[in-house]
């Protein structure tokens, strides 16, 4: 099924969470915030959150510093 992933469309296997798309893509999900449609999905609830075909995906690292 296809996504849009960041701006950018991609395929994945139906049914796929959040938590497995993260897997795959070598993310570290303590290390970034993932909004599915516009809407922020808290970290806890990755691994049940299955991804839906048309979904838009955004994942922003957080970056450190002062």
């Amino acid at each position: 099924m296809d996504i849009l992933f960041n701006g950018q469309q991609r395929t994945i296997v139906s049914g796929t969470t959040i938590a497995e798309l993260l897997v795959e893509l070598e993310l570290d999900p303590k290390r970034l915030a993932v909004e599915v449609n516009r809407e922020l999905v808290p970290r806890g609830q990755h691994v049940a959150h299955r991804i839906e075909a048309g979904d838009v995906l955004e994942v922003v690292t957080f970056v450190g510093g002062g």
